[in-house]
């Protein structure tokens, strides 16, 4: 438990310094893994989408677990759970794609700007004006700090290198085939629902990290009471939700993706809507979130190893 504490440690600290590796991303390569596979075994219905997920998933889980019994040496697993660590969060990487868009709109290059948001978000960006712009940045700020550090975290503490593989793969797949569109409403299900399943501890201690975190716990405590239940996803709700209440502001709305497919998403906190200046705000309290769950895993690894 000391080994991964402090693995986990030097994992943040390597995201924080050098965000996601450049070359030879294993995420990038488990998403070729993934294209390939589906183009053999792509079958509409929920059964096949089933085993897709259980041949990606269980088996990337199972040769971490292996991966991680042969370390057995504590030098060995701490290096080890750093690696995995560095190699599945993605908070520097998310900051950096949410700056970039906010430079683009504080230049006035808003054809640009909407280019470059399409790294964070799903829907057509094309239309999207700066304050429309803002509202995606900060919603995927602050759900991808849950998916995509804070989860890490509560899976890492849990489990250990397995868990931290895991949960990459699942959301991974999610990202790739959760979606419900013809080709993937039933092949994308099991992805979807698993991705769900372990998203759920790591939403809840997201929300609380960002109450606590925020400059307003209570707003952010009520906007989750009352607005988060109401998103479609159990746990982006409870980021969006929290963000909003704690930054003063009213996140949701109209979405049109690609396809002329709207959805008018429940509007969460009292606020008032985002707009440009707004990015850097929900980045510094992303990077508070995201300390705060280094922290708490590291304190838990700890106290499992002194019981």
């Amino acid at each position: 438990m000391q080994a991964r504490a402090l693995g986990l440690i030097l994992g943040y600290a390597a995201d924080q310094l050098w965000g996601d590796p450049r070359r030879l991303h294993p995420v990038a390569g488990l998403g070729t893994c993934a294209q390939w596979l589906e183009r053999r075994t792509y079958r509409d219905s929920r059964a096949g989408g089933v085993g897709h997920v259980l041949v990606l998933a269980g088996g990337a889980t199972a040769l971490a677990y292996l991966t991680e019994r042969l370390a057995r040496d504590p030098l060995a697993r701490t290096a080890l759970t750093a690696a995995v660590t560095w190699a599945v969060l993605g908070g520097r990487s998310l900051e950096r794609e949410a700056r970039a868009v906010q430079e683009f709109l504080d230049a006035g290059d808003i054809e640009r700007a909407r280019v470059l948001v399409r790294n964070l978000v799903g829907r057509d960006t094309a239309t999207l004006s700066p304050n429309e712009i803002a509202r995606a940045v900060v919603e995927s700020v602050a759900e991808n700090t849950s998916d995509a550090v804070v989860a890490s975290f509560v899976w890492g503490a849990a489990v250990g290198v397995p868990g931290l593989v895991a949960h990459r793969v699942a959301n991974t797949l999610d990202a790739m085939i959760g979606h419900r569109n013809a080709r993937y409403e039933r092949f994308g299900w099991a992805a979807a629902r698993l991705d769900d399943a372990l998203g759920l501890p790591a939403s809840r201690m997201s929300g609380v990290l960002t109450a606590a975190a925020g400059p307003d716990p209570v707003g952010a405590l009520r906007a989750w009471r009352r607005d988060a239940r109401h998103h479609p996803s159990p746990n982006a709700g409870v980021a969006e939700a929290t963000f909003a209440g704690a930054l003063g502001l009213q996140l949701g709305g109209v979405n049109v993706y690609y396809g002329n497919r709207r959805e008018e998403r429940v509007l969460m906190g009292n606020g008032r809507p985002p707009s440009p200046p707004d990015i850097p705000r929900a980045v510094r309290l992303a990077r508070r979130v995201g300390l705060g769950a280094m922290l708490s895993a590291a304190a838990f690894c700890l106290a499992g190893r002194r019981r």
